[in-house]
């Protein structure tokens, strides 16, 4: 373009200055102008954290292990809390991610540095280390309860504490209402542990290595079936709120998001319901009474006995093993439901029911088939060069806690020089996968290791009812009486169960087993 196409151009008429400046039109640049910088600003303004969480598309959420907040289940995760969390990320929409903590000092670490999006540690809104952040309550309520073992002095107020130092976990509920304590009496000793957690503080004063402790009254509620030695002395506070924990970095858009869930689901009562199943039958693993196992096999069982004798048979199982499994399960009620939605008679996962073949888990004769043609792939499972019994209760074990934590125990059990294939050494290090300073040595990590211990005990005897009630077995059927488990009143042997026959399982169900 040449030089000369500039003059072109048309000149534009610039008008005089006092014209160009009158009021009117200063009013309407500042107008212009704010409107500009609005605009401008709205465009680079930062999206809200319920904005950016759902533009990825993720939930991420920091959890302690713990039988009242998360861990792996029978049916991959559970927890009181996580079953919150996973219904709060299916309500925004987006995934749920957990990252596992080491103790709750790491997940306040981890909210304060702003790394997560909630912190789910058990702990109330009152805790010590929680008042830089955001909390909100989710309806559940913890006290700091003193427990002390059985066999030592009680303790069942403050005055008899005497001399003995009080334990408990650092980082926890405890420190505020301890201080206060404190002051109150001055004399008492309390030491706090940054290393254990409640299932170390459970275990010691179950042992008596520790004779008095604080730990949460949840965890009490939830795990004392397992510490028959573990007493409760007294409350140290009121109920306090548990809460979740945001960071205080955040703005309050995933804060009030998740008070609208939680008054959401108090209003149509799913909140309640589910307390009711992590709360509400805490005797499940509890041992029940020889008299009402009596009445349940004289009133219960006839209906389903058939189906236990036939079904037995076609897997060349003693059919009371079965029966036993099944009155573990369920108490023989074809309609039971866990807290995950496993139902059925022999309380099999959706997974694990289409795996096998049964296309309704509430028709009781399936639901049995079911159990036992997965009870001979899991018994399958475990080698063959273990003698019986123990192949027997291992093959329990593994059908409660799964294949993985069951060799995780074995490992743990060998490398202390117990013996692995034998089940009363490796029952002793099954509830060490509870423990932090434990699982954090295996390959699947944590478990409710105590809760296979009970349910292969609670099986046998059980099963020795039904041997001592129902038709007596030859001798090369009888199961060798063991010393570690008591029996209940019977005629004096333990009946066995016939080898399993051939079967495999696939390697999506070979870690967690198939029942709650």
């Amino acid at each position: 373009m040449s030089v000369n196409q500039y003059s072109l151009v048309p000149v534009v008429q610039v008008r005089p200055i006092r014209r160009l400046f009158r009021p009117s039109a200063i009013r309407r640049l500042r107008y212009a102008f704010v409107l500009s910088l609005a605009g401008i600003l709205g465009a680079c303004s930062k999206p809200s954290t319920l904005d950016e969480l759902k533009q990825e598309g993720v939930l991420h959420v920091i959890a302690r292990p713990s039988t009242s907040v998360y861990y792996e289940g029978r049916d991959g995760p559970s927890g009181f809390e996580y079953e919150l969390a996973k219904r709060f990320a299916a309500e925004l929409g987006v995934e749920l991610r957990v990252r596992v903590a080491e103790n709750n000092g790491q997940i306040l670490s981890v909210l304060n540095r702003g790394y997560a999006h909630i912190g789910l540690a058990g702990l109330a809104s009152s805790a010590a280390n929680t008042e830089k952040l955001k909390t909100v309550p989710t309806s559940l309520t913890v006290q700091s309860t003193l427990i002390y073992n059985r066999k030592s002095d009680s303790a069942r107020d403050v005055e008899s504490i005497g001399t003995r130092t009080v334990h408990y976990v650092a980082d926890s509920n405890h420190p505020k209402f301890i201080a206060e304590l404190t002051q109150l009496y001055p004399e008492l000793k309390f030491e706090a542990h940054p290393d254990l957690d409640t299932a170390g503080i459970l275990e010691r004063v179950e042992s008596g290595k520790f004779k008095v402790a604080v730990i949460d009254s949840t965890e009490l509620a939830l795990n004392q079936v397992f510490f028959p030695n573990v007493k409760k002395g007294f409350n140290l506070n009121k109920p306090q709120p548990i809460a979740w924990l945001f960071p205080s970095q955040q703005d309050d858009t995933l804060v009030n998001a998740a008070r609208q869930f939680f008054s959401k689901l108090q209003a149509n009562g799913k909140l309640d319901q589910l307390k009711e199943r992590f709360y509400g039958h805490l005797d499940r693993l509890n041992y029940v009474g020889a008299r009402t196992f009596v009445y349940h096999v004289r009133n219960r069982l006839p209906t389903y006995e058939l189906s236990f004798q036939t079904t037995a048979s076609k897997y060349d199982m003693d059919w009371r093993l079965l029966a036993a499994i099944g009155y573990q399960e369920s108490h023989w009620r074809p309609n039971a439901v866990s807290p995950t939605g496993v139902r059925g008679m022999m309380m099999l996962t959706r997974n694990t029911a289409q795996y096998v073949g049964i296309d309704n888990r509430l028709d009781p004769e399936k639901s049995i088939d079911g159990g036992a043609r997965y009870f001979q792939m899991v018994h399958d499972q475990i080698p063959a060069d273990i003698p019986e019994p123990d192949r027997t209760w291992f093959a329990l074990a593994s059908y409660n806690v799964g294949y993985g934590h069951l060799e995780d125990a074995r490992r743990l059990a060998e490398g202390a020089g117990a013996n692995p294939d034998r089940w009363i050494d490796v029952m002793e290090y099954l509830p060490l996968l509870s423990q932090k300073k434990w699982y954090s040595k295996t390959k699947y990590g944590y478990a409710r290791g105590h809760e296979p211990v009970v349910y292969v005990q609670n099986i046998r005897r059980y099963f020795d009812v039904l041997a001592w009630m129902k038709q007596p077995l030859s001798s090369h059927e009888q199961l060798a009486q063991q010393d570690d488990i008591p029996s209940l009143p019977s005629d004096g042997a333990t009946p066995a169960s016939p080898p399993m026959s051939q079967g495999s399982i696939p390697s999506a169900l070979s870690i967690a087993p198939p029942t709650l």
